[in-house]
């Protein structure tokens, strides 16, 4: 099976890549081997973006044993995938992933395509004669039955689920310049005002809801905190709002900016892997265009994380992005009180020792095994000092913003255990 990726550029999308995958052992190829190359009249086109930021553009052909890791940030998972996987008769395995990535990867997240994603969206459309007249806000709320039809049968596929990763149910939607709310794939890109992810709470319990409702909150808290954000979401009723930051409505045009996550830079193939945040980190400082602002900003989010309990930190939760020629983490997603998940999320990626593989807890230690000059390391502390100051008033802050006064009280501890040790670094 093979599949062909596009990416966005100037407006249109162009073939930029192909890889193919042997299903039996010929010409010295290995099950599941990958080939995987640059399509040529792209490669020696007009200055070409990469279609990963740790796979340069050339004219080579490369035999991988892996897939190349950047593939998995386009594979559907969550509610999508569940739904593709029925739709294909496929069981949930890791061999399912390539005709899900096939079928699903027709409109992620960033600025990449699978070409073959394409052909089954519009066939899939052809199939059961949809036709997308978009929602008013009341109808989008409401769930009226025309919008939970086409959620189910057209919106998985164009408006959530297979575009965006995660567990908790989400949609894809589009706000048209005529005010209604269209399946995101469904909308052109010249009708288009502004792009949104919608959130669902992960279950049914009311722990899901108080989560999703906290998750706002939690955001506005990291902003007041100086930490990179984007638009802030809202929640309205059990479904939370959340403005997209891959892509931007101007002039009649979509820009689309390409977004990778930390788990596709750092080389982490599949799903659910534990990670090294040294590791990531250290991948992260390779592609952006400032690294120590990036490390920087990438431990105070780890501190947030640890102070308020945001226990979901896997290594697709933190990604980067290029926008106006600018390389550098995104602004921050996916911050919620996720302690209080009924599934008991417990953190997946955390600090080992280089050598011992042992896990380190206090920043001090931690600082002492980054990879920095002398210079650098002298502005990271200083910075994470003032910034261990600053958490005096962080429950202050939580209270003011709305966050649930069970949650400040629980994570009050956490907030002084985490400044103490930042006011140590001095």
């Amino acid at each position: 099976m093979d599949c062909h990726i596009e990416i966005f550029h100037d407006g249109e999308w162009l073939e930029a890549a192909h890889a193919s995958f042997s299903d039996v052992v010929r010409n010295g190829f290995r099950p599941n081997d990958c080939v995987f190359e640059y399509d040529l009249l792209y490669a020696f086109g007009d200055a070409p973006a990469p279609v990963s930021l740790v796979i340069p553009v050339d004219a080579d052909r490369h035999v991988r044993k892996t897939w190349p890791t950047f593939l998995y940030d386009l594979v559907p998972q969550g509610n999508g995938r569940r739904f593709l996987l029925d739709h294909l008769k496929l069981p949930d395995a890791q061999a399912s992933d390539l005709p899900l990535l096939c079928a699903g990867a027709f409109n992620p997240i960033g600025r990449l395509r699978v070409r073959e994603a394409v052909h089954y969206y519009e066939q899939h459309v052809e199939r059961h004669d949809l036709a997308a007249d978009g929602f008013t806000f009341d109808e989008l709320l409401a769930r009226s039955p025309d919008f939970h039809e086409t959620m189910m049968v057209h919106g998985m596929l164009a408006a959530g689920g297979t575009g965006v990763q995660g567990v908790a149910p989400k949609y894809l939607l589009t706000q048209g310049h005529d005010g209604k709310w269209y399946p995101d794939a469904a909308l052109p890109d010249d009708e288009a005002q502004r792009h949104y992810i919608i959130k669902r709470p992960r279950g049914p319990s009311d722990a899901d809801r108080k989560v999703l409702r906290n998750e706002a909150h939690y955001m506005e808290v990291a902003r007041r905190f100086g930490i990179r954000s984007f638009d802030m979401p809202v929640v309205h009723g059990d479904m939370l709002f959340i403005p997209r930051f891959d892509r931007r409505a101007q002039n009649g045009q979509v820009l689309r900016f390409h977004q990778e996550s930390v788990a596709s830079i750092a080389g982490l193939a599949g799903f659910g892997t534990q990670a090294d945040q040294f590791e990531l980190l250290n991948a992260i400082r390779k592609v952006v265009d400032e690294p120590l602002a990036e490390t920087v900003e990438f431990i105070r989010r780890d501190v947030l994380n640890l102070a308020l309990r945001n226990t979901d930190n896997h290594a697709r939760n933190t990604a980067v992005q290029t926008v106006d020629g600018v390389t550098r983490i995104t602004p921050l997603f996916d911050f919620a009180p996720m302690y209080l998940d009924p599934e008991g999320i417990t953190r997946s990626a955390r600090w080992y020792h280089p050598e011992s593989r042992k896990e380190l807890r206090n920043w001090k230690d931690i600082l002492a095994q980054l990879s920095l000059t002398g210079p650098e390391r002298a502005e990271v502390v200083e910075a994470l000092v003032r910034f261990g100051e600053r958490l005096a008033t962080l429950s202050e802050c939580m209270r003011e913003v709305g966050v649930d006064n069970d949650i400040v009280d629980f994570v009050t501890p956490s907030i002084e255990a985490q400044r103490t040790q930042l006011l140590a670094l001095r």
